[in-house]
């Protein structure tokens, strides 16, 4: 288990990474332009249309099938397997005619500001791009298929090959057709399901022809997942109402919300997502066996492990907003204009950092207890709430008030989330999270007074990059320093753990001595 969720992070983080230089490819050849605009909205609204059947399907799929192999066979499983590919297959071809029938109408749903050139552009990369969603469909089901299978490390690694084509096409439009910014987008999808098929097949499956809608194990899975699905749904609504009032506050802004975001969420797979990949089945299990103390303690070390990785990263992305994003996207079409943009816009996403990390690791809480409700409801909050706010703050505050706007409601939903879990299991330890967190913010605004100082020093002798580089080093000598002498519990439990592992390794090598 520690070997998979070690190679799970390590995927994870490099996969981030990858992911990262796509952004920074699109940035230097197109900026913060019409053509990343009208790019992103064509990625943006298959993805919309489907994420929440995706995440449906990896929430009801991997239980499901391994109830119908457990009590019919692995050969039952198969069919099932197949019996909703061949459906999701189905769903696809009319979600695509749809698509293809409604693609202006649906392009000014999701960008009511664009008009002209843009438009166009626009509808042409989504007539396109929405061949993608065949793939797609298949993808969420293999991935899940593999998983059962005990295969983590391929499904994780999907995201390497398609990145890596996305940023060779977007290389190759720059020198040839912006229409081959659209095309590379359906074979960087289409390279994700080529990744998994060889090892689909490793594993025995053969794809065969199944079509039964009113199969009962079919109507369960959607009877698990409908909830979720509801959530997730609710949830692009939100990314809907962002993108298309940023399509209409100015040229550039979906593109700059965008950047911002991806940013955010370097911070939010890296840390986050491993955290709560290692977490989900050890309290899940922990929850089908009634250990409601494991998973209370679980829960807990969880919270205090975000905190005190987030909240410092939230520290150094409001002080350093403007110089990380002129070090990373500062260069080619990505003007003074597009800088400020998306230094503004990641200043407050920055904000709301904690709330999205804590959400996560709180609705995965609710989902090991099978309860797919109340990450709903709260989901539902969040995007009335945060619609609300948009549409206030953006008159006075252009794209910062999305990002704002997006920030406020993540944290203020997040608490509910946590007044929620505490009515649902009793108390879990949240006065020695209140304690934790205070040594941390102590810690964290330690760290950014020294990180800003000596980056106000070194500025004017060695370069705005360099010292930024060697000032976020100082802040994290100086952020860990504090945490270590403040005592918390995490963090000694890591030392303790590290020393061991030294420890251990130098025995081996005496003994191999």
């Amino acid at each position: 288990m520690k070997k998979t969720a070690l190679l799970l992070m390590i995927i994870t983080v490099v996969s981030k990474i990858v992911g990262f230089g796509r952004e920074i490819t699109l940035s230097y050849f197109y900026g913060a332009s019409n053509i990343s605009d009208a790019f992103l909205i064509s990625l943006t609204i298959p993805g919309v249309i489907f994420s929440f059947i995706g995440t449906g399907i990896s929430t009801g799929y991997i239980p499901l099938y391994s109830k119908i192999e457990e009590k019919y066979g692995e050969k039952e499983g198969e069919r099932y397997t197949n019996n909703l590919v061949n459906i999701l297959l189905v769903i696809c071809t009319g979600i695509v005619i749809f698509g293809l029938l409604f693609t202006k109408p649906l392009v000014k749903v999701f960008a009511s500001g664009f008009e002209g050139e843009t438009l166009e552009l626009a509808v042409r990369f989504t007539r396109i791009g929405l061949v993608g969603i065949y793939f797609t469909g298949i993808i969420n089901v293999y991935s899940g298929y593999l998983r059962i299978k005990g295969n983590y490390a391929i499904p994780a690694c999907v995201g390497f090959p398609m990145n890596c084509i996305l940023i060779l096409f977007m290389v190759l439009s720059s020198k040839t057709n912006i229409m081959v910014l659209a095309v590379g987008s359906v074979i960087a999808t289409a390279s994700q399901l080529a990744l998994l098929v060889p090892f689909i097949r490793k594993t025995g499956y053969r794809y065969q022809f199944v079509f039964n809608p009113k199969d009962e194990y079919i109507r369960k899975m959607i009877y698990v997942a409908l909830p979720v699905m509801l959530g997730v749904s609710v949830d692009q609504i939100n990314v809907l109402v962002d993108k298309t009032l940023a399509s209409g506050i100015a040229v550039g802004g979906i593109s700059a919300l965008n950047y911002a975001n991806k940013l955010n969420g370097f911070v939010q797979g890296m840390f986050v997502t491993t955290i709560s990949t290692v977490m989900y089945p050890m309290i899940s299990k922990m929850a089908a066996q009634g250990n409601l103390k494991g998973l209370k303690s679980s829960v807990s070390e969880a919270i205090n492990l975000i905190n005190l990785l987030v909240v410092p990263v939230t520290f150094g992305a409001m002080i350093f907003a403007e110089p990380v994003v002129r070090l990373l996207f500062g260069r080619g079409a990505f003007d003074l204009e597009a800088i400020s943009m998306t230094s503004g816009a990641l200043f407050y996403y920055s904000i709301g950092m904690m709330g999205f990390g804590l959400r996560e690791i709180l609705s995965r809480a609710f989902y090991s207890m099978q309860d797919t409700m109340t990450p709903m409801k709260n989901s539902v909050l969040a995007v009335s709430m945060n619609i609300v706010l948009n549409l206030i703050l953006s008159r006075f505050m252009g794209i910062k008030g999305l990002a704002l706007a997006t920030s406020i409601s993540a944290l203020f939903c997040t608490a509910l989330l946590l007044i929620s879990l505490r009515k649902k299991i009793g108390p879990f330890g949240m006065k020695d999270t209140v304690t934790s967190f205070g040594k941390i913010l102590i810690a964290s605004i330690g760290m950014g007074i020294a990180a800003y100082t000596s980056y106000n020093f070194l500025l004017s002798r060695i370069g705005a990059n360099l010292s930024l580089i060697i000032s976020i080093f100082i802040g994290a000598f100086f952020y860990f320093a504090v945490i270590y002498f403040m005592k918390i519990k995490e963090v000694d439990e890591l030392i303790i753990a590290a020393k061991k592992k030294l420890n251990l390794l130098k025995n081996i090598q005496e003994e191999d001595v």
